[in-house]
């Protein structure tokens, strides 16, 4: 009995694993492997995506920005005056100072974002560039329930630009759009960026870059795991694959171990078959009508678009009536 009680007192319980820790193992022992693309972006990661977006290939983020500029106005001219700009996953605010600047009329602007340190430092440059907004920052995850401060305002308008919404399976995009409403609120608009179904030609060059940034920006992903998770992946054995999947209408990314072997994550040890991939993102690409449709099955009203000449690209306004 003295024995079973030294036992009992000797035994201590293991610390909880962290979200993130959580979540890649969840992924790794699925069938098939998967981890989260919110996870891409440490501060390498970001610092790898700011690279991508000005790569030759790589269209989306200067079409985008092109329209926002074009249309500045237009766009502008949806957003009621004195309401709250909401932006799910603000990162650089490099689209939002457009928009900021094509709407003085805004009373205040809220960034969301799960990197609280950038956000603070991107808050404060907004502050100067705008001294009359009021600059709120939230340090959350946009893609779980959050709440905005009571001071800010109840007329609101959320923004949620670079094909971000693509990164979500369809499921996933209307759980989005629907939190979405919850958290603005009725009458509220959301102005959301969605990149357009093009020549495949045209995709598989965006995400498989001659320079071969994105992937390194993949791979890292692998880094992180390393670093963060006690992980023992040997980077040099996984290949980064990237492909549109045309029946599903979307640009997959995956690693894949180029032999079978062995990993170490957090004291967990993961099998892999010599070609097994790790599904890391999807990146669907939208028509206008699905995208309507995908709206208006969630509660929302498409009111105004935006697209480049070449039709790469589009920007939706939508309202929650």
């Amino acid at each position: 009995m003295v024995a079973l009680k030294k036992a009992v007192q000797r035994y201590e319980a293991p610390e909880p694993l962290s979200p993130f820790a959580a979540d890649v193992l969840k992924g790794l022992r699925s069938t098939p492997k998967r981890i989260s693309p919110k996870y891409f972006y440490d501060s390498a990661g970001c610092a790898l995506f700011e690279k991508i977006t000005e790569l030759p290939e790589y269209y989306l983020t200067r079409t985008e920005l092109r329209i926002l500029q074009d249309n500045g106005a237009d766009i502008a001219s949806h957003i009621p005056a004195g309401a709250a700009l909401v932006e799910f996953g603000s990162g650089s605010s490099r689209k939002t100072r457009i928009l900021l600047a094509a709407a003085p009329h805004l009373g205040a602007y809220v960034p969301v974002d799960i990197c609280g340190e950038m956000l603070e430092q991107e808050a404060d440059e907004l502050r100067k560039e705008f001294p009359k907004l009021s600059v709120v920052p939230v340090t959350a995850d946009f893609t779980e329930p959050f709440e905005l401060p009571a001071s800010v305002p109840h007329v609101r308008v959320g923004f949620f630009p670079g094909s971000t919404l693509g990164n979500f399976e369809p499921h996933e995009a209307a759980a989005f759009l629907r939190q979405a409403a919850g958290i603005l609120g009725r009458g509220a608009i959301l102005i959301v960026g969605t990149d357009l179904e093009k020549d495949s030609r045209i995709l598989n060059a965006a995400y498989n870059d001659a320079a071969g940034v994105t992937r390194a920006f993949n791979l890292n992903l692998l880094a992180r795991i390393n670093r963060d998770l006690d992980g023992k992946f040997d980077i040099d054995t996984f290949e980064h694959h990237a492909f549109y999947n045309r029946e599903r209408h979307r640009i997959e990314m995956h690693l894949a171990s180029s032999k079978r072997q062995k990993v170490r994550v957090a004291n967990e040890t993961i099998d892999f078959r010599a070609g097994e991939t790790i599904h890391t993102e999807n990146s669907y690409k939208y028509s206008a009508d699905s995208f309507s449709a995908l709206a208006r099955g969630t509660g929302w009203t498409p009111v105004a678009s935006w697209s480049d000449p070449d039709r790469y690209f589009c920007v939706h306004a939508i309202a929650l009536r």
